[in-house]
């Protein structure tokens, strides 16, 4: 089992910038693929990126790529996610999640933390 839980949103400018982190505790956090994904009232959770267990390997949607960085700790069971030059868009409640393969799709993540709000003012 692991848990997971979000911090670091809030309120910030357009152009701004944010770092979410995802604390996790249980076993054998280094060996899982971390995600995070979004929510905008009114629309679908989105993907935005991942990172696999060695940080080998990360993937961004293309709203975000150039502008977010995920990266990881596994010493201090923790995944980032830095975020630079935020729009109005990016408001949203930024979740992250654990899986056993860093891919795109909510469905293959077990574990969520329950999320952190993230709102961009212009």
């Amino acid at each position: 089992q692991v848990q997971l839980v979000e911090s670091g949103g809030g309120l910030v400018q357009a152009g701004g910038s944010l770092r979410l982190s995802c604390a996790a505790s249980g076993r054998a956090f280094s060996s899982f693929a971390v995600a995070w994904f979004r929510q905008a009232p009114g629309k679908e959770r989105e993907f935005v990126a991942t990172i696999n267990s060695d940080s080998s390997f990360t993937y961004y949607a293309a709203s975000v790529k150039g502008r977010f960085t995920i990266s990881r700790n596994n010493a201090r069971n923790t995944v980032y996610l830095q975020m630079n030059s935020l729009k109005p868009e990016d408001t949203a409640v930024y979740y992250c999640a654990a899986g056993r393969a860093a891919v795109v799709y909510g469905t293959s993540y077990e574990y969520w933390g329950r999320g952190t709000q993230v709102t961009v003012s212009s």
